[in-house]
């Protein structure tokens, strides 16, 4: 059985980076579209990235692109967010996604 574990997050000024790493279990990622989410304070929670296992082609929400890089490690099973320039409305619980599995989320507040 897959398992999704996230990790990386924390408190940073806007500004900032953070690179939200998430580690795979029970099956190679290789097999998996991975996909990162977010769920902003009082908002439904959102698609902002993924990777395609096919080819590893890369999608990115408007409100991220240039300035988030999604990655993956298929040797290692993990996948990789880095974070640059974060503003405040970046701040949220950050998901880890592949097919039917998340992980348990990891926390990111951008705040001076």
């Amino acid at each position: 059985q897959l398992q999704l574990v996230e990790s990386g997050g924390g408190l940073v000024q806007p500004g900032g980076s953070l690179r939200l790493s998430c580690i795979a279990t029970g099956y190679p990622i290789n097999f998996y579209n991975i996909a990162w989410f977010r769920r902003a304070p009082g908002k439904e929670r959102e698609g902002i990235s993924c990777s395609r296992n096919s080819d590893s082609t890369t999608y990115y929400a408007d409100s991220v692109k240039g300035r988030f890089t999604i990655s993956r490690d298929n040797a290692k099973n993990m996948v990789y967010l880095q974070m640059d320039n974060l503003k405040p409305e970046d701040t949220g619980v950050y998901y880890c996604n592949a097919y039917a599995t998340w992980g348990q989320g990891t926390q990111v507040t951008v705040s001076s």
